[in-house]
């Protein structure tokens, strides 16, 4: 039988009981879950402004702006946020991707008072200093660096940029180096101030904080917001359906191994049931070791040294990839015979063996990753980022409900044997 339909899904995760609360407070979606039993509390702030909201003459502005908000204000000089996290024992970080710009704290509940209006005054009131601009931009100018000397990123990123040659999902998160020279920092504040906006964060508390602290904290603490800006407007295009194939070839020094990258680009969080049934195909083919390609190229013809399969849900449309480390002469044929196995699925239900065995695997996974307050602030604040908090819950319902009839109709729309990108390395 076919996997039930998403709004069945629904129906089910509203008899499952979301254990958060979602509320709207000051403009901002706030999602509180108390864990009584356990001292530490974490606030995860999602913001919509990743890589995928800067104008294309400013690549590279979001994850630039995630270093200098640890930069202070008026108020906290450069390094204090720091200084006063670390006093109470607590650690913060922060990352960036396409889609969002998060920023978490990590605190013993006591200690949440002092940390979260802190977080919440250099993210609302960066002050973006001059001198401190210039400095830092070194340091973003060597993590690029570092990048290009990377040879499973350089591979990763032009594969990126062979699919996704409308929409900024093609465009490196880190900008380039020649960019990055270019900017000033009365850019970087406009960007700021245009996207640091109630209407685009999301906070989750998780922890030893009951609801009503929690709620009061946040009230005052995210009030005062910078005045709004509005920088240049971000062009976001459809990217269409790939035809063809499309092949880059890349000759690299210091490589001992060839490395072959395919990609297919999947649907987006608007057709989450496809999407997850890609992420249960991504385990099929090469998940575990008793995974199809794994098995077949790696222990039996060992053809390659490594073989990975990766599903990536994004907000407007997800990526999938087939990544292999293996000997250069070997490229050729270990393409083949992964359009083949692709082919087959396409073809012929799998087996239910390997389908209950791909759905443990996931759900466990799933189950392993919601255990601490840290994963669940990260959950819903990713969800509730690219659609909603509530559809965090969907996932071990919609992958339970999978069937291989289901999976082959996914396969053969997505997975084409014929219409992919490929990213092939050598050392030159």
């Amino acid at each position: 039988m076919a996997i039930v339909r998403l709004q069945h899904l629904l129906e089910r995760l509203e008899l499952a009981r979301f254990p958060a609360k979602v509320i709207q407070l000051n403009g901002l979606t706030v999602i509180h879950q108390y864990l009584p039993a356990t001292p530490v509390v974490v606030a995860d702030v999602w913001v919509r402004a990743g890589a995928s909201s800067e104008p294309k003459e400013w690549s590279g502005m979001a994850h630039f702006l995630e270093h200098m908000i640890f930069k202070g204000t008026k108020y906290l000089p450069p390094g204090m946020f720091d200084r006063i996290v670390e006093h109470s024992g607590g650690i913060t970080n922060a990352a960036t991707s396409h889609d969002y710009a998060h920023f978490y704290l990590t605190s013993a509940a006591p200690y949440l008072a002092d940390t979260l209006p802190c977080l919440a005054e250099i993210l609302l009131r960066a002050e973006i200093p001059d001198e401190e601009f210039y400095l830092e931009r070194d340091v973003v100018l060597e993590e690029i660096r570092a990048s290009n000397d990377d040879s499973d990123w350089l591979g990763f990123q032009a594969l990126c940029e062979s699919i996704y040659q409308y929409h900024p999902y093609g465009r490196p998160i880190l900008g380039t180096e020649a960019q990055l020279l270019n900017y000033t920092p009365n850019q970087m504040r406009c960007f700021h101030r245009t996207y640091y906006q109630p209407e685009n964060i999301t906070l989750a508390i998780v922890g030893g904080v009951k609801e009503d602290f929690a709620l009061s904290l946040v009230e005052k603490s995210f009030a005062n917001f910078s005045v709004r800006s509005e920088c240049p407007p971000c062009m976001v295009e459809a990217e269409p359906p790939l035809i063809g194939i499309r092949r880059t070839q890349m000759y690299l020094p210091r490589i001992e191994q060839a490395r072959l990258v395919m990609g297919w680009v999947g649907p987006g969080v608007e057709q989450l049931q496809d999407a997850l049934g890609l992420d249960l195909l991504s385990v099929i083919l090469a998940g575990s070791r008793s995974s199809r390609l794994v098995r077949e190229l790696q222990e039996e013809k060992q053809w390659v040294f490594h073989i990975e399969s990766m599903f990536s849900l994004q907000r407007d449309s997800s990526l999938f990839t087939i990544a292999a480390w293996l000997e250069e002469k070997d490229l050729e044929r270990v393409e083949a015979a992964i359009a083949d196995c692709l082919l087959e699925l396409s073809l012929n239900p799998i087996s239910e063996a390997a389908l209950e065995r791909a759905k443990r695997l996931l759900i466990n996974d799933y189950t392993f990753s919601t255990e601490t307050p840290g994963q669940l602030a990260g959950l819903y604040g990713y969800y509730q980022t690219i659609a909603t908090a509530e559809m965090s819950l969907l996932y071990p319902i919609a992958i339970a409900q999978f069937d291989a009839v289901e999976l082959q109709r996914i396969a053969s729309q997505y997975l084409s044997c014929d219409r992919y990108a490929i990213t092939l390395m050598k050392s030159c």
